[in-house]
């Protein structure tokens, strides 16, 4: 009985294993094909997704951007083409703002003195002979008594010599009588001579002391003043003296006060001509061969951005700096209105022509696509592509291309800044 039950179970058994086998074949097939399905799916709305310079290729060394006429005309899209043009480097340096040397004042009084009265505060612009401060000159005051003094003296040798000649005259008649010896009309003679030398001597000194009064400001109408018969009291007056500025100008600085008394060697003012003002200027070492005496300098302030002002250079440095390895570059810049203040920080551009050529591209065309500078160069009616390019120096609103265009090619001008806009819309989207 063991036997015949036995051949039943092993035959449900194999029936049983070819169905699970079925099962399982049928199970997986069906698996396999909707795998293939998504993979087919996903891979075509990657593909509808992926940039137009992507289809196609598994890596594009540029994009391609499409653009409908009327987007161009929106954006105001222009094309300019690659071409040859005159390199001239522009040289950018830091500087600043400083009074023009040469017109500069440094006023002080001419001799010791006190201050009276001041005219004029720190800032203040001041006319040519404006007054600036009164001051009682000491050494004026002395150099009038001995003005004084010399004149008096002049009338006394006057007076003096006219006795001797009087006397001499008198003795010359006696003479010719016999009444008076040859020697004393020798005598008198010389009595005579001394007299005359006396004035002239007293008028040196007169010349002299009325140097020194001119000096001081005094004129000769002055001088006359100072005479007694014309006044007693205009000597008290005349020592008080005012010292007035030379040009016009802006007071940059003040070191005096009322009352207090002051010597030649103290400056009391800085009186600056800011009409012209000088803009110094740092250059690199490699670049000074390049700097000329005559040649542009364009200033730019923060203060007044999009504002240029124009000036010259003047002097280029000798030696340089051993620290910044950089010399000092003067630029004389007119400034009539004062709007450049002085110690005011300046960019300064100086044009230098190198006189060669080179392919150039507008300075617009230029842009920044993963730290790489590319343009989009026209390769259909609305179609733009992007090419990574080497740039060299700039000059006058264009950029030098050492590779990545050719001559003649159309480059996008304006509009560039939307055609990179656009590509990194689509590698976005790309990437989602």
């Amino acid at each position: 009985m063991s036997n015949v039950n036995s051949v039943p179970t092993r035959g449900m058994t194999l029936r049983r294993l070819i169905f699970l086998t079925l099962a399982t074949g049928v199970v997986a097939g069906v698996l396999g094909w909707l795998v293939i399905d998504l993979i087919r799916h996903v891979s075509r709305s990657t593909e509808g997704r992926r940039a137009p310079a992507e289809i196609g290729t598994e890596t594009a060394p540029v994009g391609v951007v499409k653009l409908e006429l009327a987007a161009m005309r929106n954006i105001g899209l222009t094309v300019v083409q690659a071409q040859v043009r005159t390199v001239q480097q522009l040289i950018r340096a830091t500087g600043s703002i400083g009074p023009n040397e040469s017109r500069l004042a440094h006023i002080r009084p001419l001799a010791r003195g006190r201050i009276e009265k001041v005219h004029v505060r720190l800032g203040d612009r001041v006319r040519a002979r404006q007054s600036l401060v009164d001051y009682d000159n000491i050494e004026l005051g002395e150099s009038i008594g001995a003005y004084l003094s010399a004149v008096a003296g002049l009338e006394k040798a006057k007076t003096e010599a006219e006795v001797a000649r009087r006397s001499l005259e008198r003795a010359r008649s006696l003479v010719e009588l016999g009444a008076v010896a040859r020697a004393e009309f020798e005598r008198r003679d010389a009595e005579y001579r001394n007299a005359l030398a006396s004035i002239n001597s007293q008028k040196a000194d007169i010349s002299n002391v009325e140097e020194k009064l001119h000096r001081f400001g005094l004129t000769d109408t002055d001088l006359q003043k100072l005479s007694p018969q014309v006044s007693s009291d205009y000597h008290r007056e005349a020592s008080h003296a005012t010292l007035t500025a030379p040009f016009d100008g802006v007071i940059v600085k003040y070191n005096v006060a009322e009352g207090e008394v002051v010597g030649a060697d103290d400056e009391l003012f800085t009186l600056a001509d800011l009409s012209t003002v000088w803009v110094l200027a740092d250059v690199y070492e490699k670049d000074i061969a390049l700097i000329r005496e005559g040649q542009e300098a364009r200033i730019i302030t923060d203060a007044y951005p999009g504002e240029v002002f124009r000036g010259r250079i003047t002097y280029v440095s000798d030696t340089l700096d051993p620290k910044t390895r950089t010399a000092k570059v003067r630029c004389e810049v007119p400034n009539p209105d004062g709007r450049l203040k002085l110690e005011m920080f300046v960019t300064v551009e100086l044009p230098t022509p190198l006189g060669r050529q080179a392919l150039m591209v507008p300075s617009t065309a230029i842009q920044q696509i993963d730290d790489q500078p590319v343009v989009f160069v026209k390769t259909g009616e609305a179609r733009f592509e992007r090419r990574n390019v080497r740039l060299g120096v700039n000059s006058k609103g264009w950029v030098e291309v050492t590779s990545g265009v050719r001559e003649g090619e159309p480059v996008v001008a304006e509009g560039s800044f939307h055609l990179k806009s656009a590509l990194l819309r689509e590698r976005i989207g790309g990437e989602e």
